[in-house]
């Protein structure tokens, strides 16, 4: 079978093998199909209508109850990722996204900031890895974050069934650090990790991916304080008393805000848009991050002494708005890389929205740890086989028009593209041909 001809049912092998047992391995691409296919919710029992079951039982007891371990699959879409999108030029994007719910019952959810709303609302909060690169999004991990009302609530916990292992406080950043090290150890190839201030405004989480030799560019916020790059260490001649034991900076630590007043703004294309290039104004300034172990400085009390180095970055947007970011990239690094690197994290928004909207992310309607894990993880596997697909599609269009035939203007047919499924006709995306990955992201565009 010729690459571009690869179906669902054959691109899902390496994942099916993992799953053991006969039943199993049928649910899986029934369960990925029935979110690729068409329908407006993608929870389990319209699923089961749309795909002709008898009834949903088995693929609830699929998802929810069945006796199967995950970590196999999520290692073979860390494989499967890191073939359409890994390499040393590709971003693993760290974010986190809400999945609104009501009640109280389901695992996680409880009153908190809901990234998708914009505001404080009763929800979950997944923390999401996204690998991308030309601005192809293949999200590779989602993991629940557990607020304090409920890591203060064994009990509770042990009725939504999260694995002991997991009935501790962590925090999001550090949920993100143990996903990177999963990523890292099933050969995802990345060469820069990008997050927003939620998580850059955390010392461990910057200093935990330094310390793991990777590279990295996060939003702050404008508060953050910073040393000028040539600060030094001093030991003061002290007045009366005994001398001083440690050091401390002969300069005292700014916001960063104030620290690129007297920067030059320099307006940048970071990339092409669909309609024109997209532009802000763009300072940068080498620093000391004031995160090291914190020590009485003169008269001001408790501060924090310079730790690593880094590029300062402010983004000065056409409305006005300032915001600001810390990088590790190498001293030679140019403003517009700088620029393009923290302005590559959006393609992590897309991946999130498609997957609700498209794909049935926010629809599963089980309270368990386990059946929402396994619902996120179907999830990502079927967005990623639609990658492979588009990337595919645009693969052989290419090699066409590189042969001198006029790459076609409409997609292929339905029938041309599905002969060789063995899953239903009705339940398969339209595929719609799309631009170079370069010009926009990938557009998902599934019938309703």
């Amino acid at each position: 079978m010729a690459e571009a001809d690869v179906t669902l049912t054959e691109w899902l092998k390496p994942f099916v093998e993992e799953l053991g047992h006969k039943r199993r391995r049928q649910m899986c691409p029934l369960y990925i199909s029935g979110l690729i296919g068409p329908g407006e919710r993608k929870s389990m029992e319209p699923m089961a209508e749309r795909l002709a079951l008898a009834q949903y039982d088995r693929l609830h007891h699929f998802i929810s109850d069945g006796m199967w371990d995950s970590a196999p699959l999520e290692a073979e879409l860390a494989v499967q990722g890191d073939r359409l999108v890994g390499g040393s030029d590709a971003f693993l994007v760290i974010d986190d996204t809400s999945l609104p719910k009501k009640g109280e019952h389901s695992v996680g959810v409880a009153p908190q900031y809901a990234s998708m709303l914009g505001k404080r609302a009763n929800c979950q909060t997944l923390v999401s890895l996204t690998l991308a690169r030309e601005e192809v999004p293949v999200p590779v991990g989602l993991r629940l974050f557990l607020p304090e009302s409920w890591t203060s609530d064994l009990e509770r916990m042990a009725r939504a069934g999260v694995p002991e292992p997991n009935r501790i406080a962590r925090t999001k950043p550090e949920i993100a650090l143990d996903e990177v090290d999963r990523l890292i150890a099933a050969g995802l190839r990345f060469g820069t990790v990008l997050a927003d201030a939620g998580y850059g405004l955390s010392a461990p989480f910057r200093q935990g991916l330094s310390a793991r030799g990777l590279s990295w560019a996060v939003g702050i916020p404008k508060h953050q304080k910073v040393y000028p790059a040539d600060v030094s260490l001093i030991f003061p001649v002290a007045g009366q008393g005994r001398p001083r034991k440690h050091p401390i900076p002969d300069t005292l630590s700014i916001a960063a805000e104030e620290a690129l007043l007297q920067t030059n703004w320099k307006r940048v294309n970071w990339r092409r848009g669909t309609k024109a290039p997209l532009a802000a104004r763009f300072a940068a300034l080498r620093v000391r991050v004031a995160d090291a172990n914190p020590q009485r400085i003169l008269d001001k009390g408790q501060q924090h002494m310079p730790g690593e180095e880094a590029w300062l970055v402010g983004e000065w947007r056409s409305s006005g708005e300032r915001k600001y970011y810390l990088s590790n990239l190498p001293l030679e690094t140019p403003l517009k890389a700088l620029a393009g690197a923290i302005k590559a994290r959006w393609v992590c928004e897309q991946a999130h929205q498609q997957m609700k909207e498209e794909l049935g992310l926010d629809h599963f309607e089980g309270r368990s740890w386990q059946g929402l894990h396994r619902h996120a993880l179907m999830t990502m596997i079927a967005y990623a086989f639609l990658q492979h697909r588009r990337l595919q599609q645009q693969e052989d269009a290419g090699k066409k028009t590189n042969e001198g035939r006029t790459a076609p203007t409409n997609p292929p047919s339905h029938q041309a593209r599905c002969h060789q499924s063995t899953i239903p006709d009705q339940i398969l995306p339209s595929m719609s041909q799309l631009p170079h990955p370069l010009q926009r992201s990938v557009s998902l565009n599934l019938p309703k």
